[in-house]
């Protein structure tokens, strides 16, 4: 693997809370030195899963013996079924056990299920200790992993129990992308994608001749795809932290996803990317049928997440088979629905992204019963 001589900083303008991403391959090495530069403890707290610690311990343990720290470390089994309130509670009370206080830091290692996770912990304990976001997987390192917002699943959603809590760092090691399973991959991309389909119709029109380079996993695709990914998330983020406002764009396909998601009980037979890419063609085709956007550029947004192997059609959707009642009882669960009425993310075109108030949940249901009928 040919290392950059330089690994790329994206910064994220919060002010006081501002940060950094730095992306690219062998950032893992650095570790220790970035905690070391946080706290005055010889000691780090770690939260990873049982699969990614198993893959990258020694790694890991090797760049903290050159700090002198000495790692607690906490593993959990993958898959959203970690993120819950009791796991949560459970993660407190060892980090209590062992005297973590708001003067150490805890690192975050692995994909969007251990940051959400260590990342809620972290603003809980004691009102909040120093956070190092370490995402292992392409969806965490674009997404998840930047902006701050952590949460665990509740049994009517998910990730409705939650806060905003920044990191302190987040290191982007592109190499650790290589042990993902194609899957996995697939996955994160459709993340990627959506961030041209957004507000960036050059960078859709990259991936479009690219695509297949950033799945190969080719250090300098994959690393433009993840920075320009980053920092399309790090402009939204500091225009609305909170999501007040134009942050909710960056739920483009994902209200259509996370119902999908809930309905097959948050199981691994659907990963998160996987929901998200089928969502996302569920918007860009309930955009045409409000006739906001047409059926040339829907296509097209269509196609390239299909090219690379992702499901398009909800009715052939792994976890299925969807029911509309189901679908659409779990999107009345959306925080923001209100009246029978559920804001949505809709495109004018390929990266035309826009908030959609107040759509009518019983249109969105016929719509869905037409699309389930589909293929």
């Amino acid at each position: 693997m040919t290392e950059l001589a330089e690994p790329l900083s994206v910064p994220v303008a919060l002010g006081e809370r501002s940060y950094d991403i730095l992306i690219g391959p062998g950032l893992l090495s650095e570790l220790g030195q970035h905690v070391a530069k946080l706290t005055k403890q010889k000691r780090v707290f770690i939260v990873s899963d049982e699969t990614v610690w198993d893959l990258y311990e020694e790694a890991v343990q090797a760049a903290l013996k050159h700090a002198d720290l000495t790692a607690y470390v906490h593993t959990v089994s993958p898959g959203e079924a970690s993120k819950s309130w009791k796991k949560l509670g459970k993660l407190l009370n060892k980090l209590l056990d062992e005297g973590a206080g708001r003067d150490d830091v805890l690192v975050a290692f692995g994909g969007g299920v251990v940051g959400d996770l260590a990342g809620l912990a972290a603003s809980l304990l004691k009102r909040g200790m120093s956070l190092i976001q370490v995402p292992t997987t392409l969806l965490a390192q674009v997404d998840s992993s930047v902006g701050g917002k952590t949460a665990v699943n509740a049994k009517h959603g998910k990730n409705l129990i939650g806060a905003f809590y920044q990191p302190k760092l987040v290191l982007a090691d592109t190499a650790l992308l290589k042990t993902l399973p194609a899957r996995e991959l697939r996955a994160g991309y459709a993340e990627v994608v959506k961030y041209g389909l957004i507000d960036d119709p050059d960078f859709t029109a990259w991936l479009d001749q690219n695509g297949q380079a950033v799945l190969d996993l080719q250090d300098d695709a994959v690393t433009h795809a993840v920075a320009v990914s980053c920092q399309a998330k790090a402009r939204i983020v500091a225009r609305d932290e909170q999501e007040g406002g134009v942050r909710a764009l960056l739920n483009f396909g994902h209200t259509f996803g996370h119902t999908l998601e809930a309905a097959n009980g948050y199981g691994s037979a659907l990963l998160h990317g996987e929901a998200v890419a089928t969502g996302m063609v569920l918007a860009m085709r309930y955009s045409a049928r409000l006739g906001f956007m047409d059926a040339d550029a829907v296509k097209r947004g269509t196609d390239i997440l299909a090219r690379c192997g992702l499901q398009t059609e909800v009715s052939r959707l792994v976890g299925g088979p969807y029911e509309v009642d189901e679908l659409i009882d779990a999107m009345r669960q959306d925080k923001k629905v209100r009246a029978g009425r559920v804001p949505l993310i809709l495109a004018r075109g390929i990266g035309k992204a826009f908030i959609h108030p107040d759509a009518n949940l019983d249109d969105v249901a016929a719509f869905l019963s037409e699309e389930l009928q589909q293929g």
